[in-house]
């Protein structure tokens, strides 16, 4: 089964290092602000330490993220933690990498398959907070349209593949956009080639020289 086995899983909620911060990630994992539109009901998914290096924003938790609260607990993790050459330990290592979604919530699935996008309420209520907590990023992985459309808005492209295959372009402001490694997007990867060749050794590179 994709993901982490249950009796090897890291902490859940670890603190963050830095007592506003911990107060801050209490009332996000706390939030229920959109909890009548939440199918399984609100279990906020935050991952973060004041002394992150790499700040992950992807979208939404699935099913198996929200059964176990751990972020990226799945398929599309696994593959994520292979294009950035990182080992489980330091992936949840808060203070080497945060996770911060576009919806801390499972949105539930759309009638022809798939999940809903992220609720709208995440990012504008806490993004800004828990950013202000995050001090020393050196590097940001917008991952999938949701995030690319909030931190790039009118410098990305007109289609998502376009402002991948410019990622050079965000490089010197620390930003790398990126797909979602879903499993749906095997295809996509396929027809882009370019995605594994030259984009993916400049992710590892970027990460190795941040985490060392």
């Amino acid at each position: 089964m994709p993901g982490l086995k249950p009796g090897k899983l890291p902490e859940i909620d670890p603190p963050g290092g830095d007592v506003a911060l911990d107060a801050l990630l209490a009332d996000v994992r706390a939030c229920a602000i959109c909890a009548d539109s939440l199918p399984l009901g609100p279990r906020p998914v935050v991952r973060m330490a004041k002394a992150a290096r790499i700040l992950v924003i992807g979208q939404a938790p699935g099913t198996k993220v929200h059964e176990t609260g751990l972020p990226w607990n799945d398929a599309s993790g696994d593959r994520l933690r292979d294009w950035l050459g990182l080992p489980v330990d330091d992936f949840y290592d808060p203070a080497k990498l945060a996770i911060m979604p576009m919806g801390f919530c499972y949105p539930g699935r759309m009638a022809r398959g798939g999940d809903l996008p992220p609720r709208p309420e995440c990012a504008p209520t806490w993004h800004d907070a828990l950013l202000g907590h995050l001090p020393d990023i050196g590097l940001t992985l917008l991952i999938g349209q949701y995030a690319q459309a909030r931190y790039l808005g009118k410098r990305r492209a007109k289609t998502m593949t376009q402002t991948v295959y410019q990622f050079a372009d965000y490089l010197p402001e620390g930003i790398l956009p990126m797909p979602h490694p879903s499993w749906r997007n095997t295809a996509w990867m396929k027809k882009n080639p370019w995605f594994e060749a030259d984009l993916l050794p400049v992710l590892r590179a970027k990460v190795q020289a941040l985490l060392g």
